[in-house]
């Protein structure tokens, strides 16, 4: 009996010294490449968009390593000019949230256009997941410019496979109430709407990069 209750023991001790080795889940490092939307123009860094979504998907059991490449300002082109350095070795995903400025400043679509296909090409070339934020352009520029502007995002998540959130800023664009005095940017319950309506999205994402590693 006590040889028994001996054994059970010892096994009992096994299995938890076996569950203790494993691993946890290594953190999937993730960038965000944006613009002020990105850097959490006017907050707390703790209130910013990467921050928001790393904290939404830590209280799901989702591991995060999380960059904010955010640069105030930044177009298309800008993003993609310093796309080396802000998307380090070792990324496995970009959330790209870029075009805001090139729409605002009535940028000529096909250089975002560009830029953004760019990025794109260059991250795959690298073996990075990439999910693309849409933005819509602004109707002071007239029909033709909001329809060349518009579409760049569908198209480049068809032409490269890549999943797309339509309209980064959807369900907070033109309420007052969501947005900062410039009336551009969200304030901090902007950013919550917008992390809530992305988030199956980006665990869609985040369920692939997972997927990639095995």
């Amino acid at each position: 009996m006590h040889i028994a209750v001996l054994m059970l023991a010892l096994m009992t001790i096994a299995t938890a010294a076996s569950a203790q080795a494993q691993p946890a889940a290594k953190p999937i490092k993730l960038v965000v490449l944006g613009d002020s939307l990105s850097a959490g123009l006017g907050l707390p860094a703790q209130e910013a968009f990467p921050a928001k979504l790393q904290k939404a998907l830590q209280a799901k059991g989702i591991a995060i390593d999380m960059t904010n490449a955010g640069v105030s300002g930044d177009t298309a082109s800008g993003g993609r000019d310093r796309l080396d350095w802000s998307v380090p070795e070792g990324t496995e995903g970009v959330i790209v949230e870029l075009g805001a400025n090139d729409a605002l400043r009535g940028i000529d679509p096909d250089l975002a256009r560009t830029a953004l296909t760019d990025i794109v090409q260059r991250l795959k070339a690298r073996k990075i997941a990439v999910m693309l934020c849409g933005m819509l352009a602004p109707p002071n520029y007239g029909a033709d410019y909001a329809a060349r502007f518009n579409s760049i995002y569908p198209d480049l998540a068809k032409q490269f496979d890549v999943p797309l959130y339509p309209f980064f800023l959807d369900g907070v664009a033109a309420d007052a109430k969501l947005n900062q005095a410039d009336g551009i940017h969200p304030t901090s319950a902007g950013v919550d709407i917008i992390v809530g309506n992305m988030l199956p999205t980006v665990e869609a994402f985040l369920r692939n990069i997972s997927e990639q590693r095995r």
